[in-house]
Formats: C-alpha cells, structure tokens, sequence
C-alpha cells in the first residue's frame, strides 16, 4: 500500500455547505456586520473544516520535528550543530520558548526526531518524544541532494502516521521546528517553487551578520544550480534541497487534511513544509491557518505560494511552533463567536435599519 498516495486521495474540500450555514448565522449576529473581521472568516473556515457548526478545538498539540543538517557545514549559521541535540533536550524539560507559549492554550508539545545527529538517549523515556528517525540529518545540499526520493517518501509518511496517531486525542494541531541551519533549506525550497532569487527569499537565520548573510545567499544560488530541484515535483524539490523534518511537517498536514482536522502552520520551516504538502496535494490549503508572519523575508513569498494570509505578524523567528501556540487563542476565539455569541432574533436585539 503506498500510504502516502492513500492519503493523498481521501482529502476532500472544505464542506461549501456548512461554509454557508456559518456565514448565515455570523450575518445574523449581535454587532455590526461582520464587526469582528477575520475571526469570522476563520469561523466559517473551521465550520468548513470540521464540517460542524460547532468545531472542537480545546484538545490541542504542536508537533515539533527535528532534523539536522549536512549544509551547516557551509558555515551557513551562528550555531554548532550539537545545538539541536541540546534545544530538543530543553524542550522536553519545559525549557524552551514554546513551553512557555502553550501555557496560553494548554497544548501539548510533542518532539519527533526526523533525523537528529547526535545522542537523544536521555530523550527516550519521556512520553511527549517520538523517535522516528529517517537518518543522522541531511546531506550536504551544496555537493548534492539532502536525501534519496525513497527517504523523502519516508519522511512525509512519517508525518501522516503521526497525524493519524495524535488524530484521535487533538482536535487542533500546529506545526513546529527544531534543526540548526534549516533556514538555509528553507530558503531554497521557497525559491524552487517560486522562482523567486535567493536573495529576495534568504533571510538572517540565528541572527548571521551581513557578510554571513551575502555567504549564505551564495550558498543557496550554489544549492540550487548544483541540485536543480523541479518545482513541479514536490517530492523532488524535498529530496533535493529539503530536509527530514521539513518532511515530517508535509506529511503532517497531508495527514491532518485527511481526517479534515484544522492545522496551525508556524513560521518560515512550518511554511516550506506547507509548501511541500500543497505541492503534493494543493487541498491541504482548505486545513491551514498559516499563525503568523516571520521576520524572515521569504515566508511572505511562501504564505503567498499557498494562499494564506497570516493571523499575527508580531516579527518572530523562532520556531519550535512558538507562532502556531500564540495564535491557537484565536482559533478558540473564532469557535467562540460562532457558537456562544446570539443573532438579533435570539437576543431580541434591533437590527440596523436598512
């Protein structure tokens, strides 16, 4: 059975009919029309989502894939490598930034390691981390491809076995990252489905100073000329210039799209990975909320690729799901409105007068 294909095929569109049943109780509601702005349009995308006028969103998780990458090596980052070892470790600990931003929402945090290079023995006894490893991290994608296409097949099914794994206890999902140089994959990938320049696309990562980030844009123009990723084939542009956590979060939103589960999309990593699924299947956009909008200059171009305008622009670039987490009160809030706020003839309130 080829699990991803499978999947693939079961994505339906958002429920047009339930779209319309939102709309017309959100017309009727007590306040000027559609006064609330956005949070409506997001209400009749979850109605449309969940095909309910009454979408679940309190049992939430950020799934946060891990992955390492042979392109360090380039000097493309501040960081060593071991650092991802390190970052995964303080995640689990309730060390990092996304451990403080879930207390807002409750959420679950879980860690996948996609393909860490390194020791993540201590990692192995807690329940919130999932080892599922496709290799020690990427190739070096300035010689040569990151990973065979079989890999990248592998790194997306992992995704979608995870999504139907937490699919039964989480009824919103959000994507995070954790990998030390995975702006620099990014980046390529955006360019490839674009065409955009790297330069217009390569942002300043883990805050590399200007001629770093010259070097950085060199690395990518070389990335891509070496490679040639077709942006036709978004399995070849993953096994190209991709990595196996930017996998993992395609086949996480293959999957979520698939059991027609909401799924907040963070940053610039979290948007690759969007682009990678909607390359495979463009109807996984009907399940994205694209969080927020980085500082880093090519996630505009890639919200832009898979049509999503972001909820929050608040210049982070983080990672680790922090954007998905600040912005799950506001997926609360549009279910709220929806379904707690009264229309005029329930509230006995006078409409405007025409």
């Amino acid at each position: 059975m080829n699990l991803l294909r499978d999947t693939v095929h079961r994505i339906v569109p958002q429920d047009e009919s339930y779209r319309r049943k939102a709309k017309e109780r959100l017309d009727q509601l007590t306040m000027p029309h559609w006064a609330l702005g956005r949070l409506m349009g997001l209400a009749v995308d979850l109605a449309g989502m969940t095909g309910s006028m009454s979408p679940r969103t309190e049992r939430k998780a950020i799934v946060v894939m891990a992955g390492d990458h042979g392109v360090v090596a380039e000097g493309v980052t501040k960081y060593p490598q071991e650092v991802t070892v390190q970052m995964v470790l303080n995640i689990l600990n309730g060390g990092a930034g996304i451990n403080a931003l879930v207390q807002l929402t409750n959420a679950e945090v879980f860690v996948v390691d996609m393909g860490v290079a390194g020791d993540l023995s201590p990692a192995k006894d807690s329940d919130r981390f999932l080892s599922r490893a496709i290799g020690p991290g990427t190739a070096n994608i300035a010689a040569g491809p990151a990973m065979t296409r079989t890999d990248a097949v592998r790194a997306v099914e992992t995704g979608i076995r995870i999504a139907v794994e937490l699919g039964g206890s989480y009824d919103l999902l959000g994507t995070g990252d954790m990998g030390i140089g995975n702006t620099t994959p990014s980046s390529a990938i955006i360019a490839a489905f674009t065409g955009a320049a790297p330069a217009d696309v390569t942002g300043r990562g883990t805050g590399i100073d200007e001629e770093q980030f010259r070097h950085k844009i060199r690395v990518i123009e070389k990335i891509l000329q070496t490679n040639k990723p077709d942006p036709g084939d978004a399995l070849d542009v993953l096994a190209k210039v991709g990595g196996f956590e930017i996998g993992g979060i395609a086949g996480l939103i293959v999957g979520a799209a698939s059991m027609r589960k909401p799924i907040l999309i963070d940053g610039l990593i979290s948007t690759a990975g969007a682009m990678i699924a909607y390359g495979l299947a463009p109807v996984t956009a009907d399940y994205m909320i694209a969080a927020h909008m980085s500082v880093e200059q090519g996630h505009k171009a890639a919200l832009e690729f898979i049509g999503k305008r972001p909820l929050l622009d608040l210049d982070l670039r983080l990672g680790e799901g922090t954007g998905a987490a600040a912005a799950m009160p506001l997926v609360d809030g549009a279910v709220r409105i929806l379904t707690q706020v009264a229309t005029f003839e329930e509230a006995a309130v006078s409409k405007a007068e025409e």
